[in-house]
Formats: C-alpha cells, sequence, structure tokens
C-alpha cells in the first residue's frame, strides 16, 4: 500500500548537512512511501531531489498535505533546540503536534535534541516526542534528555555515516595532496581568531606544498569566510560550491585532512577516510570529537599563536591517523539502524 509522507526539517535553507539529512531519508525511506518535503525553496528541492516540494511556510498547503498523508517525519538534525531561537522549536513541535492531532503517524528521526534552556520549549518537546510512534536520536546527550522524561528512543549514529558519495568532477585534476578545510562564521569566531587561523593555514600550506580546498556547507555563513581566506594563501587552493550532498560528501574521497568546524563535515571527512581535525562551536561537535576520538579544540580554548595551530595541523598531517576501515565500516552498519526504525514503523 502507498503511503504518503511529509517529510519536515531544515531542508531547502542553503545548508549542505541538512542536504544531506534529507538526501539520506530519501535513500532510506521504502519504496512505497511518497515524499513530500517542507523547503524553504522547493523549486530547488525538487529539482535536486526529484520529489515533491512545498513551502515550509505555506501553512494552507501545509494543512492541505498533511490531510492527504499518513505520515509525518521530522527529518533528522537538532530540530528542537532553542539556542538558535526560540521560535525555530515552537515552529517543528506546533507542525508534529498539528499531525498527532490529525490522525497521522509520526516519527522523530535522526534528532539531536537540545540544548533546552526555555521551560515552554522543554515542555513542547516532552510532549511531541510523547506522540510520537518512534523516536531515533543521534547522540548520547540527545538519549539521555529522552531517557529522562521516559521516552522509548533508538540511539545510533547520523544516518550521513550511511549517506552514497559521487565523484566531484574535475577533484582528482587539482594537485595533490589536498586539504579540505571548512569554517563557518560563528560569534566565537572573533575577527583574532579567523586571523589566527588564517596565519596558521599560510603557515601549513607552506611547510607542506598542499592543495588548500575551501568548501563552503553554507553560503550564508560558509562563503564570505572562504573569499577572504583564498586569495592570501600562497600555494594552489579553490573554493569548491557544491549543490548536491552526495557531491559533498563526495570531495572527502580526494583529500588527504580536513580541517572542519561542522558536524556534517567532519562526518563525511571521517566516513571517507580523512584524517580530521575539529574546530567545535556546538555541543554536537564536541560530542562528535569525544566519540571518535577526533583531535580538535573548543573554539574558545584554541591557542591564540598560530603557530601552535599550524604545528598542532602538521603534526596530524604528518602521523595523524583515519579511521580504520573497521570502524568506518562499524558506524555506517549502526547508521542504517535509522533506515531499520524508518522500516519497523511504517512497514516493508
Amino acid at each position: 500500500m502507498v503511503i504518503q509522507a511529509v517529510l519536515c526539517g531544515y531542508y531547502g535553507m542553503g545548508n549542505g548537512g541538512d542536504e544531506a539529512l534529507l538526501a539520506s531519508l530519501l535513500q532510506m525511506l521504502p519504496d512505497h512511501v511518497v515524499p513530500i518535503v517542507l523547503s524553504g525553496n522547493p523549486a530547488q528541492t525538487r529539482d535536486r531531489h526529484q520529489v515533491t516540494a512545498i513551502d515550509r511556510k505555506g501553512l494552507s498547503a501545509i494543512y492541505q498535505a498533511l490531510r492527504t498523508s499518513q505520515l509525518f517525519i521530522w527529518g533528522g538534525g537538532s530540530l528542537i533546540q532553542d539556542v538558535t531561537s526560540a521560535m525555530s522549536p515552537v515552529y517543528y513541535a506546533g507542525l508534529m503536534a498539528l499531525a498527532q492531532k490529525m490522525g497521522l503517524q509520526t516519527i522523530a528521526w535522526s534528532q539531536g535534541v537540545g540544548p533546552l534552556q526555555r521551560p515552554l520549549t522543554r515542555w513542547l518537546a516532552k510532549q511531541t516526542f510523547s506522540g510520537c510512534s518512534a523516536v531515533s536520536v543521534r547522540d548520547r546527550g540527545s538519549a539521555a534528555i529522552l531517557a529522562e522524561w521516559g521516552i522509548p528512543f533508538t540511539l545510533a549514529p547520523d544516518p550521513v555515516w550511511a549517506l552514497d558519495s559521487t565523484p566531484v568532477d574535475g577533484l582528482w585534476d587539482l594537485p595533490a595532496p589536498r586539504v579540505a578545510v571548512n569554517l563557518r562564521a560563528h560569534p566565537q569566531l572573533t575577527p583574532e581568531r579567523l586571523e589566527n587561523l588564517t596565519q596558521a593555514l599560510i603557515a601549513f600550506q607552506t611547510a607542506t606544498q598542499t592543495c588548500i580546498l575551501l568548501v563552503p556547507f553554507q553560503a550564508t555563513q560558509d562563503l564570505a569566510i572562504a573569499q577572504a581566506i583564498q586569495p592570501r594563501l600562497p600555494g594552489v587552493s579553490h573554493i569548491l560550491q557544491l549543490d548536491h550532498p552526495q557531491q559533498l560528501k563526495g570531495v572527502f574521497r580526494g583529500v588527504e585532512m580536513a580541517i572542519a568546524m561542522r558536524f556534517h563535515g567532519l562526518i563525511m571527512a571521517a566516513a571517507e577516510g580523512c584524517r580530521c581535525f575539529a574546530i567545535s562551536y556546538d555541543p554536537k561537535v564536541s560530542n562528535l570529537m569525544q566519540e571518535l576520538s577526533l583531535p580538535g579544540w573548543e573554539i574558545a580554548a584554541m591557542p591564540n599563536n598560530p603557530n601552535v595551530i599550524s604545528q598542532t595541523w602538521l603534526e596530524l598531517y604528518a602521523n595523524g591517523e583515519a579511521l580504520s576501515t573497521d570502524q568506518i565500516e562499524f558506524l555506517v552498519d549502526r547508521a542504517l539502524i535509522q533506515r531499520e526504525v524508518l522500516w519497523k514503523t511504517i512497514g516493508e
């Protein structure tokens, strides 16, 4: 029997990590599920993923989609947190509550729960998670919150570990060895810290003669930083802006090492066998560093001396190790538990 499902996440908003979550969800859905994606850019989502998409703010169209659907899925990521915005969890929890009231089966899938600093958003989150047919989370911190609330859940790695990757045209024509760098705007990435990182990259490239690939995951937050850094690099460098998440992951097939702030940048790099260095701006990145034993710094604790930074990178480049093939296969297999959650709840 064909089932129509409304997929809700931070889709069509220009964030490569969230597009990768959508691609992973579409890859893992049973064949008899027909998705309708709520998107900030429906035309782009339709073109990129070959699915039906509607405006995530078009309440009338969303209501009509819910009326004709049997399933509603929160499709991964840190949707239920109130640090970025107090309205964000209200939006997501409100749609979930509406779907539940309309009698749809609901799944909270591959969630990163929190931080939740406001009593109202904690209450909303608890109520909506409680009404779900199935809940899966991607980290131990989220699992601890749901355990405290007495809500059953499945814990498994982020599904992007298991996302198919595709080659990037022209990448192998660029000089090797290659190092990928992803930095994003953040209040803690002050002009002074960005200058230190830039000076460290200059020293690192001078010492290694590597080709530096600057990889923005979200143009509005990452691109200006990449554009500011590139002209100052002494060697070969390129800014790679990629629209398709499978290609974004495929970039890391062709690089030796990745220096990344973004959560999914680190996952993609680690999954493709890169040595990784993390710069954490968020608990989810810090948790990933801990779980994978990745070298890196909390951004607030980053050394003030560019030479110390570059020497740390040089040590990783010369002597560091990527995850082993066995570790990667284990994480990919575990991430496929996210698919099992869908198939078990929806039916094959």
